[in-house]
């Protein structure tokens, strides 16, 4: 068995695992590359390997780890596509969305001329999009399962792991009864989320891919109620508005049942208007409320997520509303101000400091929210640059990644330790941090592989 990282290995996106086996060519997650433009420079590039692997195995349906499976589309490919049924009815959601988002800002670049290209083109469009979700094919958690094709004699076996909706760690298996094990983590989910249950364990692997977003820190205890009940007290008696950059699926529905608890307990003014802002999160919310028994809350409470929300669907209303002086508390995507509705909302609303910024999740280095979230004073948003006199804040509490402890607890219910350990997606310092608590404290062999590298299994 070999393993080409070509992705996911100096940073955190771009998710892209080829594993070569006894006759068959697996990818693990086709993910778009985000943050610094060195590694969006990536996701043009020509597929080179990938375009010859036999199947995919998409672990969860955010971009990093599935948003270039229509670009590899784009390029010709076709083949299965393995997901758990969870993830594939987010992906029909998330890669539309995405499609449509890079021909909308590749227009807008045209009209307005502030691309660096002659002409501006998408990564991919909405009919790329369609063809590479006509691929998918559902592959039920918890039991093993045989592909067809250059993949008959393996199994493979989806684990749900927290994190998101339909969110699972990849075991695959060569054939025969001694045939390796290889596990790939995806993204694990935390111990307390608030719609999501803990991960399922692992008990054995011969090879292990672990990531590592969090993996030089545990989360900080917040109480995400208390903080946010206070931030939108504040802003609303100081006559500004609350904007939440939201990850659509996910952070969203969670910022969302937080709202409603907070509503509902009389913390936050019950006239005061909610929004949200995002066609995708809109669609991903009614899909969670769709797939309650996944999640650990009540039927009832996930029914109930949007009530008394205002459901903003067209881009005229979105404009009239990023105008609008009405205190409110705003969700639009995307989640790290990188594209979407939520930068018209930024743009009127960073150079007013009666207003708060508050981002949820995890921020790439390189993309506009991290930069927001380190104090930068002036961003560029369409080409203009924006000053930033809001004041801007970032929940830690709402992460979907499990921290260090939550990965080394884990990694420690594995009977016997994995020949090899790699430990990926995270940057460099998270992932080195991880592997040295993993040498550290649980004696295992492991490594952080480099990007491109290609190693024995």
């Amino acid at each position: 068995m070999k393993i080409h990282f070509l992705g996911a290995a100096d940073g955190v996106t771009g998710s892209r695992h080829l594993v070569t086996t006894a006759g068959a060519r697996v990818l693990l997650d086709c993910g778009m590359f985000q943050g610094y433009k060195l590694h969006r420079e990536r996701n043009w590039a020509a597929p080179g390997p990938l375009r010859d692997v036999d199947a995919i195995v998409i672990s969860h349906a955010h971009l990093d780890h599935s948003g270039w499976l229509p670009a590899l589309v784009r390029h010709g490919w076709r083949g299965p596509v393995y997901a758990s049924p969870g993830t594939i009815a987010l992906l029909k959601v998330l890669l539309l969305d995405a499609a449509h988002l890079q021909e909308e800002d590749a227009r807008r670049a045209n009209r307005y001329g502030y691309s660096r290209h002659e002409k501006a083109l998408p990564l991919y469009t909405r009919a790329d999009a369609l063809r590479a979700l006509a691929l998918l094919v559902p592959v039920a958690p918890g039991r093993e399962f045989s592909p067809d094709g250059a993949l008959a004699r393996h199994t493979l076996t989806l684990t749900p792991v927290g994190h998101l909706l339909g969110a699972c760690a990849v075991t695959l298996r060569e054939p025969g009864r001694s045939g390796r094990r290889l596990v790939f983590s995806g993204d694990l989910g935390r111990q307390h989320d608030l719609l999501m249950p803990p991960p399922e364990p692992i008990e054995r692997a011969d090879t292990l891919l672990i990531e590592s977003t969090y993996g030089n820190r545990d989360h900080e205890p917040e109480d995400v109620e208390a903080r946010l009940e206070d931030i939108i007290q504040r802003t609303v008696r100081g006559g500004g508005s609350v904007l939440m950059p939201t990850f659509a699926v996910g952070r969203a529905q969670a910022l969302l049942l937080v709202l409603q608890r907070l509503k509902r307990a009389g913390r936050i003014p019950q006239r005061m208007p909610i929004v949200l802002d995002s066609p995708m999160a809109i669609e991903a919310t009614e899909l969670y409320r769709r797939h309650a028994a996944l999640l650990r809350i009540g039927r009832a409470e996930a029914h109930s997520l949007a009530d008394g929300v205002k459901i903003v669907t067209t881009g005229a209303q979105s404009q009239r509303l990023a105008l609008s002086r009405v205190p409110a508390v705003v969700l639009s995507a995307s989640g790290m101000a990188t594209g979407g509705r939520v930068l018209h909302h930024l743009k009127a609303l960073l150079p007013d400091a009666r207003h708060h910024v508050v981002f949820a999740g995890f921020q790439v280095g390189g993309s506009r929210g991290a930069r927001l979230v380190g104090g930068e004073r002036e961003v560029k948003i369409h080409g203009e640059m924006v000053p930033v006199r809001a004041t801007i804040s970032q929940l830690s509490g709402l992460s979907g990644h499990a921290d260090r402890s939550e990965l080394l607890a884990w990694m420690g219910r594995f009977r016997r330790a994995p020949e090899q350990t790699f430990v990926v997606h995270g940057e460099p310092t998270a992932a080195d941090t991880l592997r040295y608590e993993i040498q550290n404290r649980l004696g295992w062999h492991v490594r952080q592989p480099q990007h491109g590298e290609e190693v024995e299994a």
